[in-house]
């Protein structure tokens, strides 16, 4: 088993000692990330109700685009220094090196936004019980976001003007996990029951994990001949 995984722990760590020489990217996602967070409650004003209220869907939009800033140089570096081509041409497994990076990216991108957003969220007034469930449902829905990306990345991979038309690709797509992820604090909020959100959430990652990896890879296959 641990031979089998070693392709995808290589990419995961290669790219995670990338990320470590180039911390200004990963910096100013999650910057990114806290100034669209923080700007709303500046605008809308004081109001707990109406923060409590938004405070979900801001927090995820916030997490949403905080990942779609990092989409794009997913592939790109590795196309342009022809690392991606050795690696589909490697014995090793193309789709396990593929799954890694999307690790790698979700470990650089999207934890971070986990592991911060219950900060933010009491600015929005939310209860403790409301933010563990929006911890939760980032946790589960932040690896969606960069598993969806990714087949994005893969498909506008070396695309003119690939930045706007991978953001028109993938935005459609990441609605239902935006739905469901925001829904799930919003039905706690409202006293119902949150389960059944976060299931179809975790339903929508397992789906992710099995597929979009694969595509990925097709794709890349396909912009690499």
């Amino acid at each position: 088993m641990s031979n089998f995984l070693t392709p995808f722990l290589q990419a995961v760590r290669r790219d995670l000692l990338l990320a470590a020489r180039h911390k200004t990217e990963v910096i100013t996602a999650l910057f990114f990330f806290v100034i669209v967070v923080n700007l709303l409650p500046l605008g809308i004003g004081p109001d707990a109700d109406l923060l409590r209220k938004i405070a979900p869907g801001a927090l995820w939009i916030g997490a949403l685009l905080a990942t779609l800033l990092g989409l794009q140089r997913l592939f790109a570096p590795d196309h342009q220094d022809g690392t991606l081509e050795q690696m589909a041409l490697s014995p090793q497994s193309f789709t396990l090196l593929i799954a890694g990076k999307i690790m790698a990216h979700w470990l650089v991108s999207g934890l971070p936004v986990v592991l911060i957003a219950p900060l933010l969220g009491v600015q929005f007034d939310l209860p403790a019980r409301s933010l563990g469930i929006l911890t939760l449902s980032l946790l589960l829905g932040t690896p969606i976001l960069s598993l969806i990306g990714a087949v994005g990345a893969a498909l506008t991979l070396g695309v003119r003007g690939s930045g706007v038309l991978l953001s028109l690709l993938i935005l459609p797509l990441y609605i239902p996990a935006l739905i469901f992820g925001a829904g799930a604090v919003e039905a706690d909020l409202a006293g119902l029951g949150f389960e059944g959100h976060l299931s179809l959430l975790g339903a929508l990652l397992l789906a992710s994990i099995v597929f979009a990896p694969w595509v990925a890879t097709v794709a890349l296959r396909v912009a690499l001949e």
